[in-house]
């Protein structure tokens, strides 16, 4: 392959992914005892086809010099072909055609073990992760008609180009993966309030920003979500931030206006040469203070725009509360709140948080007649139609599960839903949760359904109803001795996912904190309602709602088996990150076996997750966030010393 082109490297591995793929399926139909394995490799492979036949399917429509990313990827194009190359070969039985005809596939043994798969997996996706980058790239920056391209990527991802320099937080928009299966309002529901949006959104005199608060689990992400998904649909979404604390970038403000800027630039192509100015102005603008990065990357450039027809563009920032610091968010309300008058680019931006003092009061510190906010659970609309709402969605909800589990018609009953949508009233999350527990293919619905039914009467909070009854299902048959050794469990693995900075899989997790992963796997197979719990073991777990974690560290509940000691916890997760940094095999000198002299934006991202695991990049970029979080003055002086 040397010498080709980007344009026919990119031919030349779609060819091998292509035969790669169908050696993958053929084993598929023939082997047993390794489905899991061959389907997973067989989808990664597929993924890089599918990513570069849209690659190819630009460079056939463009000319080829303007897609510059495209040619200097040609060296990862070509060190993915070799691999591909090399696996074709091991999947192809004797030497050829011949011999494989003669042996037959169902003769054949798989040749991979799991732990080598996931290898090959987890390389193969680096690469589909910079073809994909570069396709986005080239898009935008055709879209941009600007040669200098703008990043729109992660930080972490700055390795692809040393050109990109304005980085962005993966997954915070609302069409991001990670968003994929979160929900949206159901038909039918919430119609009056995404009408009142809808107008706000569109009324020429309306105030620029909108501040739809409420309490944790009113629907305000659901709702954001359908507020994002609509106006894309209409093509007037400029731009979407889901915060989403303890998730690295989504957690915090530092990408929260590159981020912003890219989109905005990507939906109004005259944006582009502003922004592309800032950048070459100061190349560092993306490490600057929040008002700088604002007034250069966002102000300037909407003010410059020349002679356009007048548009309304809408940003939705959901979960504001959810960013880590509280002066950024005062920040960022102030520098928001300058968007006023702009033309001929006017700025909807619709906010979504839980009314917090520190957000409360950087609202009130707004210029008059910049916003407008709305009481999700208070509002007489919503007093009006919450119920309706909640009731359509257990209905929903509880006939899906009847359908499934092939349940009488009559279940649950015109009294169950009674009771179920006064307990829920005005949380959303209580509906959610209770569906997604009764629902679970592990119990008996029957039964859940009365467990949850049974918290009606009880003197508990809202959070409490929602989620006593999974928590308690864990210890219903179990001894004295036995919930002891559970509860200490439910501490160690629970306790530690949900005040990881960052999340984790169970395999990553595993290995920080000295579990078996199967002792993991059987902790969190009850837990799937409030847990996003993926099925392959080296996809991070994810929290469904922050309210679960809010409910587990309240200190109201200190005599509960499921109370979380945050201090202790972290003090544990600083001692595991520790530990495994100063293991035999972690850190070492030149771990990734770099060349000498080796600048580090020719370093590929897919050799440093070959070389470091993600459990021990965890435990280097997070042990000292768990020690100022335990606040054990005794365990700091104990790592200086051991330093």
């Amino acid at each position: 392959m040397d010498g080709l082109s980007g344009a026919a490297s990119v031919i030349a591995v779609i060819d091998i992914s292509a035969k790669v793929a169908s050696l993958c399926f053929r084993y598929s139909v023939a082997v047993r005892d390794a489905k899991g394995d061959i389907g997973r490799l067989q989808q990664k492979v597929t993924d890089i086809k599918n990513t570069l036949e849209k690659l190819q399917q630009l460079l056939d429509q463009q000319d080829k010099s303007q897609l510059s990313t495209t040619r200097e990827m040609v060296d990862s194009l070509r060190e993915c072909h070799r691999q591909l190359q090399e696996l074709k070969a091991q999947l192809e039985p004797g030497r050829g055609r011949k011999t494989m005809q003669r042996v037959g596939f169902r003769a054949l043994k798989w040749p991979f073990t799991s732990k080598q798969v996931e290898r090959m997996v987890a390389r193969l996706a680096e690469y589909e992760h910079t073809f994909s980058l570069g396709l986005q790239v080239d898009q935008i920056g055709l879209v941009l008609s600007v040669d200098q391209k703008l990043n729109l990527v992660n930080k972490k991802t700055d390795t692809l180009l040393s050109r990109i320099t304005l980085p962005t937080a993966k997954g915070a928009s609302f069409d991001a993966h990670m968003e994929e299966h979160n929900s949206t309002c159901l038909p039918n529901t919430r119609t009056e309030l995404l009408h009142y949006i809808q107008g706000w959104a569109n009324d020429n005199n309306g105030k620029p920003i909108f501040w739809l608060n409420g309490a944790a689990g009113t629907g305000k992400s659901t709702i954001a979500r359908t507020v994002a998904r609509t106006f894309a649909e209409q093509r007037q979404l400029g731009a979407s931030f889901f915060f989403k604390r303890g998730e690295g970038e989504c957690g915090n403000a530092t990408r929260f206006f590159t981020t912003v800027a890219a989109q905005l630039a990507f939906h109004v192509a005259e944006l582009g040469p502003g922004v592309k100015k800032a950048i070459d102005a100061d190349p560092a603008i993306s490490e600057k203070a929040l008002k700088d990065q604002f007034k250069q990357l966002i102000l300037q450039p909407l003010l410059e725009v020349g002679n356009l027809p007048a548009i309304v563009l809408i940003i939705v920032i959901d979960a504001l509360d959810e960013c880590e610091q509280d002066n950024d968010i005062r920040v960022i309300l102030q520098l928001l709140s300058r968007t006023k008058g702009l033309k001929p680019v006017s700025l909807r931006i619709l906010v979504t948080s839980r009314p917090e003092l520190h957000i409360r009061l950087g609202f009130k510190q707004m210029p008059d007649g910049t916003y407008e906010d709305l009481i999700l659970h208070e509002h007489k609309v919503a007093k009006e139609t919450i119920k309706h709402n909640i009731r359509i969605y257990l209905e929903y909800e509880l006939a899906r599960t009847r359908k499934d589990r092939s349940l009488p018609l009559e279940w649950p009953g015109e009294k169950s839903i009674q009771k179920l949508v006064k307990m829920a009233v005005p949380l959303f999350i209580f509906a959610a949760t209770v569906c997604r527990f009764v629902g679970e293919t592990s119990g008996n619905p029957r039964r859940r359904l009365e467990d949850v039914l049974k918290y009606k009467t009880e003197d508990v909070s809202k959070l409490s109803m929602t989620y006593l009854p999974i928590l308690k299902s864990l210890f219903t048959t179990q001894d004295r001795k036995e919930k002891r050794k559970l509860s200490g469990e439910f501490q160690e693995i629970v306790g530690s996912i949900v005040v990881l900075e960052n999340p984790l899989s169970i395999n990553s997790l595993a290995r920080l904190i000295g579990k078996a992963k199967e002792d993991i796997s059987c902790r969190l197979d009850s837990l799937h309602s409030v847990l996003s719990i993926p099925n392959r073991d080296n996809v991070p777990i994810r929290l469904l709602h922050l309210s679960f974690r809010e409910f587990l560290v309240d200190t109201s509940n200190k005599e509960s088996p499921f109370w979380v000691d945050k201090r202790e916890r972290h003090e544990k997760l600083a001692s595991h990150c520790i530990k495994l940094m100063s293991g035999p095999d972690s850190l070492r000198q030149n771990i990734c076996g770099l060349l000498p002299r080796t600048l580090k934006s020719k370093v590929d991202k897919g050799r440093i997750t070959s070389y470091i695991s993600p459990e021990l990049q965890y435990a280097c970029c997070y042990w000292v966030y768990h020690l100022q979080q335990s606040q054990r003055h005794g365990l700091y002086y104990f790592t200086i010393a051991h330093s």
